[in-house]
């Protein structure tokens, strides 16, 4: 490891670091703004400059010139100061300084680093360059004027997202940055360029001029969009939340969300229930609580077995364990979360995990995915893929054709293919180290997962430090629900043939109520989607960023997600109106307020108390007689854009569907 002094201090660097990184390494800021930790290094902005000995007696590229044995690095020479407010001059000559009126104003790299690093003044007085404004799409508003040309939003598209549809035109003063024929980008993750752009340049569009960063008050989040468990920041003003943001966390996101994570939370003020409603003379009117909850004690009857609880794919595990601790009071066992009707054995955990973990997925070198638009399920899993085929992996899919923006082969849609392997997964299977298959939705519903199963010896799956086999769920309260035991093996089948006198639906907006016809069909959730429309009674509940709450991820990562706002109008957090049913209904659940029933929980399932990822032991030995049947048609997830309720409530979301995915012409009123 090379020894630098760094304005004085020497310090350890490790091998292959730059000057600017061992600058920081010695508690240094470096100003910057087109070097990113995650991106490729570019060296365009010129404002890391630094002094370096030996060397050519000027100020130097801290970003690009590696730290070597023997290197006195100045950051504070008045050579240093000099240079960087050359450069910020430069850099501001052709800058609006129109910052009173841009989105970016109080989180602007560039105000900041002017204030820090610039000159008090400037001595340019010709006319300054303007730039026609860019389509990027119904998420980026452009200003394209302002952009100083540091092309973080380039290498990102390139090569984190995988898409090349942001790209710079022509040379010099002239150079322009624009999408492909000025097309909306068209990914799941673009909005990520918004975080990265250090000027005003891309900045939200459905953001612009709601708010500006010191009026909002910022929440600790989880998101729910997927099974992923992104960290995220909820940024709210008064009782709404105005955006989501990421958080840092490289076991999980690292610093990217999709743009549905990102962007579905407008849809928390829209379509919501905020009133109870009961269904008379076959139409939903307005209730009180107590009309309610005695519509449900009558329909139950003294012996109150009669009850079933169905979770939807939003919720957190608390809410879960209080409907779980209801239905048993009642004398009932019929809870389930798998609302499509899926069924696996659950017995086992470690076989229906994401075993390998999000972060160690990118040193697998094969790799096969049965049954998974990974793109469009996991957007920011298909990150970690990308960066395992950058590193040599060779990626084989099982499934219909999609777009996974790294090389793959596609084997078939038929999975009894893999009941003979194929010669070529065969042989990379074999010479792999470490091998990872990836079972998504669309072969969960096939009953694959038994089959899956003896693919662990048969590929080697389990190695020292290395577990290979992994599921990949699509529902944020999957882990959580499996963990609770809120299944029955049977599925949703069991419910059906039990014929529950009352149904209790929380948030389930995707399963099918037909059999359910002759139940009374309590609806307790928050937004009048699909499950609202088939219910006999609704109970306004709370959306994930209106309670505290535990998340489990589908790599078994339990994660606290904290509240932002307040429910509106006469909606409670689900937990509360569970605990006042039970009083209705005459039973005891065991806990009055939030932190006796989380209490509870963790006394119950030990595992989510503790934040990080579970222990689910070993995996189950494969029963030798599985076989792969069956073909894949599709997957579960039809349109990334609209997988939820608070999505479809979305004016955003549904402009993103209509104009992305289905090319639609979205004409404004005035049109």
């Amino acid at each position: 490891m090379p020894k630098v002094t760094v304005d004085g201090q020497e310090i350890e660097v490790p091998a292959g670091a730059t000057v600017l990184q061992a600058c920081e390494l010695a508690g240094k800021e470096i100003p910057r703004f087109c070097y990113h930790e995650r991106l490729s290094i570019a060296g365009n902005c010129r404002m890391c400059l630094v002094e370096v000995k030996p060397g050519p007696p000027k100020p130097q590229a801290s970003c690009a010139l590696p730290a070597s044995e023997g290197q006195e690095i100045r950051t504070d020479s008045p050579m240093v100061k000099k240079a960087r407010e050359g450069v910020m001059e430069f850099l501001l000559i052709n800058h609006p300084l129109d910052c009173p009126i841009c989105d970016q104003g109080g989180e602007c790299d560039l105000q900041d680093q002017a204030v820090a690093y610039g000159r008090g003044g400037s001595r340019y007085h010709e006319n300054k360059r303007a730039v026609t404004e860019k389509y990027m799409g119904p998420l980026i508003k452009t200003i394209m004027t302002r952009c100083i040309h540091c092309t973080r939003c380039v290498r990102f598209s390139e090569e984190i997202a995988g898409v090349d549809e942001i790209g710079a035109l022509y040379r010099g003063e002239d150079m322009q940055i624009t999408t492909y024929l000025e097309q909306a980008a068209a990914h799941e993750l673009s909005a990520n360029v918004i975080d990265l752009c250090p000027v005003g340049a891309l900045t939200s569009r459905p953001y612009a001029f709601e708010a500006r960063p010191w009026e909002l008050k910022k929440t600790l989040s989880i998101d729910v969009s997927d099974a992923v468990g992104a960290n995220i920041t909820l940024h709210s003003k008064g009782r709404e939340v105005m955006r989501a943001l990421p958080r840092i966390n490289d076991d999980v996101n690292e610093e990217w969300l999709s743009d549905k994570g990102r962007y579905q939370v407008d849809g928390l003020t829209k379509r919501r229930l905020d009133r109870v409603w009961v269904r008379r003379d076959g139409k939903l009117q307005p209730a009180e609580w107590t009309e309610a909850f005695g519509m449900i004690s009558g329909a139950l009857g003294k012996t109150k077995k009669s009850i079933a609880a169905v979770a939807g794919d939003l919720l957190d595990a608390e809410t879960m364990f209080a409907a779980k601790a209801l239905v048993n009071a009642c004398g009932s066992d019929l809870t389930e979360a798998r609302q499509t009707g899926m069924t696996y054995d659950v017995s086992n955990l470690a076989a229906v995990n994401f075993n390998t973990t999000f972060a160690g997925i990118e040193t697998a070198d094969v790799i096969l995915i049965v049954g998974s638009n990974v793109r469009w399920e996991a957007a920011l899993l298909n990150v970690r893929l990308r960066k395992a085929v950058k590193a040599g992996a060779k990626v084989f899919i099982v499934g219909p054709e999609w777009d996974p923006t790294y090389p793959a082969t596609f084997l078939g849609n038929d999975l009894k293919l893999l009941n003979r392997i194929p010669k070529a997964l065969g042989d990379a299977m074999k010479a792999a180290k470490r091998p990872a298959v990836i079972l998504g939705a669309a072969a969960l519903a096939k009953g694959a997962l038994p089959a899956a199963l003896k693919l662990v010896d048969k590929f080697g799956l389990v190695r020292d430090d290395w577990n290979g086999f992994n599921v990949l769920h699509i529902s944020a309260a999957r882990m959580a629900s499996l963990m609770l035991g809120f299944t029955l093996p049977g599925g949703m089948g069991d419910i059906a043939a039990a014929k529950p006198k009352v149904l209790v639906s929380l948030g389930a907006d995707e399963m099918d109520y037909a059999p359910y016809a002759k139940s009374l069909k309590v609806y307790i959730g928050h937004h009048g989607d699909k499950g609202a429309h088939h219910a006999d009674i609704i109970l306004p509940g709370a959306s994930y960023a209106e309670k505290d709450g535990t998340y489990v991820n589908a790599e078994g990562r339990v994660q606290f997600a904290e509240k932002a706002v307040y429910a509106p109008g006469d909606a409670r957090e689900d937990w509360t109106i569970l605990r006042a049913l039970a009083d209705a209904l005459g039973v005891t659940v065991g806990f009055d307020s939030f932190e006796a029933l989380q209490a509870k929980m963790i006394t119950a399932v030990p595992a989510l108390g503790e934040e990080g990822l579970a222990d689910y032991g070993a995996l189950p030995k494969a029963d030798s007689g599985a076989k792969f049947e069956g073909e894949i048609a599709g997957y579960p997830v039809k349109d990334f854009y609209l997988t939820n309720a608070i999505a479809r409530a979305s004016d955003v979301m549904q402009q993103c569907s209509d104009e992305l995915l289905h090319g639609a012409d979205v004409k404004e009123a005035a049109e």
